[in-house]
């Protein structure tokens, strides 16, 4: 296939690129117009020549969630999602397009304790969870024309070379890592490796569209993960970080939506096609991300 990427120099659009290359397909970056022709979300604006031939559209593309969340920078996370996602789903129906793959995440689901979220859950509350359902929903364009759309509701990605658990080691370094907040609260997780075969998977299985939950089969309270995290470091994990001391430093919003609020997800649409995860359970899963084995 060849496959247009936006993101595609992003954490998961490097290690996505790579696997397609290694497995004979194509890899197209859909660049920023300065850098030749690509695309300008602030101007509405695709080249359409870099659509010519493309097979299927993975949609990476947005502005990073780090906090503190000013007023300006919710609108830029909003604004930098719904106004690519509305770009790229236009130009996936007027290129006939058949695959369109778009990015969300399980923060759709919002601060859920104990249910167990698989697709069929509706959406939850919060700026995190409003964001993603206002992602999927600028894909209608895409929709509407008949174009395969799948959302990748992708949870924690673990993986020592980017994303969160980079900053989440830090702590153990020093031996001040342990539990965030009370550690009761349920993370949903997957490996860098099982999140590109599983976006692999996506775009094969032409049977799948809508939502697809990318998250480990187990997810795990957070004091577990911790523990596995300390475990793969060999460091203890008993040092807790207070959650009134993350909303101080991070904003409550933004401490709430990542790091606080409980997400028990399964990915029923991954299991039931016939998708089997390389690393399922969370000791095996941060070994390898810690140290590659």
């Amino acid at each position: 296939m060849r496959v247009l990427i936006t993101g595609a120099s992003g954490f998961i659009g490097t290690a996505l690129s790579a696997a397609l290359v290694a497995r004979g397909d194509e890899a197209v970056p859909l660049r920023r117009n300065a850098q030749g022709p690509g695309w300008d979300i602030e101007a509405g604006r695709i080249d359409h020549e870099v659509l010519v031939g493309v097979d299927a559209i993975v949609h990476l593309a947005g502005a990073p969630i780090l906090p503190p969340w000013t007023e300006s920078k919710k609108r830029r996370i909003l604004s930098s999602r719904v106004d690519g996602t509305t770009l790229i789903s236009a130009a996936a129906v007027a290129s006939g397009t058949p695959v369109l793959v778009s990015a969300s995440g399980m923060d759709f689901y919002g601060d859920r304790g104990d249910d167990v979220l698989d697709e069929s859950e509706p959406g939850g509350e919060g700026f995190m969870a409003g964001v993603a359902a206002a992602w999927e929903e600028a894909t209608a364009a895409a929709v509407e024309g008949g174009v395969r759309v799948a959302y990748l509701r992708t949870s924690l990605v673990l993986d020592s070379s980017g994303g969160s658990l980079p900053k989440m080691m830090l702590p153990f370094r020093v031996f001040v890592g342990g539990p965030i907040g009370d550690g009761r609260q349920w993370w949903s997780w997957i490996t860098l490796e099982d999140e590109v075969r599983a976006i692999l998977h996506v775009l094969d299985d032409s049977r799948i569209r809508g939502p697809v939950n990318l998250a480990s089969p187990n997810p795990v309270r957070n004091e577990d993960f911790m523990r596995a995290l300390g475990a793969a470091m060999g460091r203890p994990s008993w040092f807790p970080t207070p959650a009134f001391l993350l909303k101080a430093v991070l904003g409550s919003d933004a401490a709430d939506a990542l790091l606080l609020e409980s997400k028990r997800v399964r990915p029923a649409v991954l299991q039931e096609s016939g998708f089997e995860f390389a690393y399922p359970e969370i000791g095996p899963a941060m070994e390898h991300a810690v140290t590659g084995r």
